[in-house]
């Protein structure tokens, strides 16, 4: 090794010392989403992983709400159940909800389980009915009525538990199949779940790990990408066509969570090898970040 590439890993290090310093002891909550879920290279996820190893190893208290919803779908096949969808939501009946607790509950978040602690973490899976308090979902993004089955929105998290793993060393990683007070189990948005999560725990940090680079002026071109937004500017960019689709939800629910506590919502591409790392502990970050006005 060349003593110019020694001197450039000691900046490295050097520029991420006081966002080490500075973040000791927080909370950051990871959503674990995107395609790079279902990538066929596992390194993908295992880069991932190794973000998340790292950031608890100097101290920060992670903790993973994830997703699945491909899975799901593929769960869904494989059981001879069509996958609908309504309104961008899926239909939910009552076999569907089992299938959907199975996948996410016993199979996705064991497994992100697993790839963590081949990284030396300290996973421990929380199933969300046992934090995530919810009722039947009863009108769409737009405020219309609807009725799609046992799709749920959360009422209020329990904090609880997760506290508990954390003071016991412990990563938490979480899904997103709340119940209501009597036991019934619902899908739930886990971009919202984890808004949700990180204001109940007053979460430093809420970082969505998504399939594109961030927000960006122009979808087609990454030289457009937004590098830091005031939420009172979200507004604008959704009546500008510029948040759409896919991103409404995620960007709501970053705007919700920086009302309701969270200091920082970060959106970054999870497919690019150590993305969370980059945006956290360097100076110029890779992604977009929201941030209170």
């Amino acid at each position: 090794m060349s003593q110019l590439d020694v001197t450039s890993k000691a900046k490295v290090l050097i520029e991420a010392l006081p966002y080490i310093q500075r973040f000791k002891g927080s909370v950051f909550v990871v959503k674990y989403g995107g395609s790079f879920m279902d990538d066929p290279d596992p390194e993908v996820r295992a880069k991932v992983a190794t973000d998340l190893a790292f950031l608890s190893a100097v101290g920060i208290h992670v903790v993973v709400v994830h997703g699945g919803g491909k899975a799901i779908t593929r769960a869904m096949d494989a059981s001879g159940l069509e996958a609908r969808f309504e309104k961008g939501l899926r239909v939910t009946d009552a076999a569907t909800v089992e299938i959907v607790r199975k996948t996410l509950d016993e199979e996705v978040n064991l497994e992100i389980c697993e790839i963590v602690q081949r990284k030396l973490g300290r996973p421990i899976s929380i199933p969300g009915f046992k934090v995530l308090r919810t009722r039947r979902l009863a009108t769409d993004p737009s405020g219309d009525p609807i009725d799609i089955g046992f799709v749920g929105e959360v009422e209020r998290v329990d904090p609880a538990p997760i506290r508990k793993a954390i003071s016991d060393g412990y990563m938490p990683i979480v899904s997103p199949v709340g119940a209501d007070t009597e036991g019934q189990a619902y899908n739930t948005n886990a971009d919202v779940a984890a808004s949700r999560v990180a204001s109940a725990l007053r979460a430093r940090r809420l970082v969505y790990l998504c399939d594109v680079p961030g927000l960006m002026k122009d979808p087609s071109d990454p030289s457009t990408l937004i590098s830091s937004l005031p939420d009172s500017q979200v507004a604008g960019l959704k009546s500008d066509g510029i948040i759409a689709k896919g991103m409404i939800p995620k960007v709501d629910s970053a705007v919700h969570a920086l009302q309701n506590g969270v200091n920082r919502v970060h959106f970054i591409d999870g497919r690019m090898p150590h993305s969370l790392l980059l945006e956290i502990f360097t100076d110029k970050g890779i992604g977009t970040e929201i941030v209170r006005s």
